[in-house]
């Protein structure tokens, strides 16, 4: 589930001034699935936000059991999984919780991690590719090194086994920001280090540097802001990767504990219940599905916006 192997097969765009944020807006605009994409985004965000107020339309909570609407077995009774007007999505099995609700407020736990793990490894990946790519040298040879180290280590593996161990009074949620981030930064590093590479023998910085400019200054006040496109467009690759990520724990019983909703806990719940209940699987798999595609559509968009090669005048 690492987001490395994603990122090595997706080129960064040319970097090029394009005619600021406003051009930008305009070619996505032109991009039905890029704008269809990020309506979907804004949902879900939304959902994450307003949770509370969202489920209280239907007057449920992801944390009331409603053992009346189950069978002695412990399936929901009625249609689709206990589908009514009070429960748009059904009912847990076992528990009778809404499922509605589960699934509203589970995207507020896996947009938090996902999103805040990028934000992480963006930042420790910019930074490690910005100083390796401009110092060049002893410091590139050491920071690939690392980098294909990193390559290579079992991640999520890693990642399983350290989670299982945290003792159950830490924050689960802020935790697993913080160790998927710190393993989800090689791939944002070596395409950030190439673009580095490329812009620091043009010839504005070349000259910069020759009139006696230092190294910060030429990182952070030319190189970078030119490199923003790249690392844009990788951070928005990048999400969806740590946003299954983070399902890949829940669903493994890693994750944040019960009864905390999360997609990827309730998938692995749902898996026993796939013949009696599929309901309980379909609706949680479906945001998933659909967050992750939104996200990686808006990435490919956003890429072609930010090409001077796909304007259209």
């Amino acid at each position: 589930m690492s987001s490395s192997s994603a990122l090595t097969e997706v080129p960064p765009p040319p970097v090029a001034r394009t005619g600021g944020a406003r051009r930008v807006v305009r070619q996505l605009l032109r991009d039905p699935v890029a704008t269809g994409a990020a309506v979907v985004i804004l949902v879900f965000l939304a959902a994450a936000v307003f949770a509370d107020q969202i489920t209280a339309l239907t007057g449920q909570d992801p944390y009331t059991y409603h053992q009346e609407l189950l069978n002695a077995k412990g399936v929901p009774i009625g249609f689709g999984g206990g589908i009514s007007a009070e429960h748009w999505f059904g009912v847990e099995p076992l528990t009778g919780r809404d499922l509605f609700a589960i699934v509203v407020h589970g995207a507020r736990t896996s947009l938090f991690v996902g999103l805040s793990a990028t934000i992480v490894a963006t930042i420790i990946g910019t930074v490690v590719g910005l100083v390796t790519g401009f110092f060049g040298g002893w410091v590139d040879r050491l920071g690939s090194r690392v980098v294909d180290v990193m390559f290579g280590f079992p991640v999520l593996v890693f990642l399983i086994a350290l989670m299982a161990i945290i003792p159950t009074s830490l924050p689960r949620p802020p935790f697993m920001v913080l160790v998927i981030g710190v393993f989800g930064w090689p791939g944002i590093s070596r395409l950030v280090r190439g673009q580095v590479m490329s812009l620091r023998e043009r010839p504005f910085v070349v000259a910069s540097t020759a009139m006696g400019a230092r190294g910060g200054h030429v990182m952070f006040r030319q190189i970078l802001p030119n490199a923003l496109a790249t690392i844009v467009v990788v951070t928005t690759i990048v999400i969806p990767s740590m946003i299954a990520t983070e399902a890949a724990l829940s669903f493994l019983g890693v994750g944040v504990p019960p009864p905390t909703p999360s997609w990827g806990r309730t998938l692995g719940d749902a898996i026993a219940w796939i013949r009696t209940s599929p309901m309980y699987l379909v609706f949680p798999g479906a945001a998933l599905f659909l967050i992750t595609l939104a996200f990686n559509l808006f990435g490919d968009g956003l890429r072609d916006a930010l090409d001077p090669r796909t304007v259209k005048r």
